[in-house]
């Protein structure tokens, strides 16, 4: 039987369990990253999901100030997969961007993540650009 699962605008994290659920989320290894600083200065806020064992889930919801937001690292746990811990994320993180006034929620995601974003969590297709950096 699962846990209960918290989620939280603005939840509290430390920045070691940020690297290792992003590192477990994209698939990469761990790399120290200044979660707590970035999201302070940049973000109009942050979701956490925690159950017992702890950090389940984080999305950074950057801004530009005004009536543009922005999901970033949407992550969730391997063991938390599939019991609705990424669309509770988004949603919340949709309610508080409306409520500070934004009119726009943007999200680039990839093609494997299309069901997710659009079905699960409401998004609807948009043109796009892009431009590799590197």
């Amino acid at each position: 039987m699962p846990t209960p699962v918290t989620v939280t605008w603005r939840g509290e994290f430390d920045d070691a369990e940020v690297d290792a659920l992003h590192a477990e989320a994209f698939g990469h290894r761990v790399v120290t990253d200044t979660w707590r600083a970035q999201v302070e200065r940049w973000s109009l806020g942050w979701v956490t999901a925690r159950d017992d064992d702890g950090l389940i889930g984080f999305v950074n919801v950057p801004w530009d100030g005004q009536v543009h937001a922005f999901l970033l690292d949407t992550m969730v746990a391997t063991r938390a997969r599939r019991r609705g811990v990424g669309t509770a994320l988004v949603r919340l993180a949709r309610d508080r961007a409306a409520a500070a006034g934004c009119e726009w929620l943007h999200v680039d995601f990839e093609e494997s993540d299309r069901a997710f974003y659009q079905e699960a969590c409401g998004f609807t297709p948009a043109p796009a650009g892009l431009i590799a950096l590197r």
